[in-house]
């Protein structure tokens, strides 16, 4: 009895709490070093500068690398365990066949999430601080937000209206990008067709290039805001479009900006305007 304490159960007793302090050790880790990683997201979005891509793909690699480390150290440490114990691994071999085929069967959604998740690393799809839609393929309606975290099994977003999202991997059928190399903003602005549409062009013109001059959003345009003419004609009105590209990420705001400038342009001219469309935005 003294035998099996000093040579089996101390020693089990070790490597489980030599597991324990290292896993903590990893965990402390990966916290300083995903801390530094979202210092430099918070200065860059301070300075109004989308956070650099590397930085989003290491804060998104950092938490699955120590998911996995993590994992694979309980994984080590039960079977070390089992073998201390004097437990036989060939008698394990059948039971746990059984038990595979049993959790194979249960845990194919899971299989899938981490595949899934595994194949939108290796693609580097999107990063933590990326603006992204998820929707039905085709379709342009879903589950737009912003990603605060992503696993190898799901990715979890905060949605504009505040709400957290968990999304499993192998759901995402359809993913834009909002947050890669560039933006655009589209405005389409329904103008009466009794007005003298070069006049209205020209008024719309001049309020986004006034936008596009001011400090405060000159540094999130990308080139000269365009009307590229008349996009549809409608019973009664016509359709003027307005083209702005943007920094990624940063159509949204300048969207809000330009629709209350062409508006306020458009009553100061004497132009009463239908509502305006909602903005569509590119990647």
């Amino acid at each position: 009895m003294n035998g099996w304490l000093r040579d089996g159960l101390l020693p089990t007793v070790v490597l489980v709490l030599g597991a324990l302090l290292f896993v903590r050790l990893i965990r402390w880790i990966g916290a300083r070093y995903r801390s530094t990683l979202d210092h430099a997201v918070r200065e860059s979005i301070e300075r109004g500068v989308e956070p650099p891509d590397p930085i989003k793909r290491e804060r998104a690699v950092a938490e699955v690398l120590e998911w996995g480390t993590i994992s694979l150290t309980y994984v080590v440490a039960g079977l070390l365990v089992i073998r201390q114990l004097g437990v036989p691994l060939p008698t394990l071999v059948a039971p746990a066949t059984v038990v595979g085929v049993a959790l194979g069967f249960g845990a194919q959604q899971v299989v899938g999430d981490l595949l899934a998740g595994f194949f939108l690393f290796s693609e580097r799809q999107f990063g933590i601080g990326d603006l992204i839609r998820f929707s039905q393929p085709g379709e342009n309606l879903g589950i737009t937000g912003t990603v605060e975290q992503l696993t190898l099994r799901v990715t979890k977003l905060r949605t504009t209206a505040g709400d957290f999202v968990v999304i499993p991997n192998s759901a995402l059928r359809q993913v834009t990008n909002l947050s890669r190399d560039w933006s655009r903003v589209v405005l389409d602005i329904p103008v009466p067709d009794t007005e003298d549409l070069d006049r209205a062009r020209a008024l719309l013109l001049d309020a986004a290039q006034a936008v596009a001059r001011e400090p405060k959003w000159s540094g999130l345009l990308l080139g000269e805001p365009v009307i590229t003419g008349v996009e549809t004609i409608e019973v009664g009105y016509v359709r003027l479009r307005l083209l702005v590209r943007t920094l990624p990420g940063r159509q949204f705001d300048v969207s809000r900006e330009l629709r209350f400038r062409c508006a306020t342009a458009l009553q100061h001219g004497g132009i009463v305007a239908a509502p305006m469309s909602a903005p569509v935005s590119t990647p």
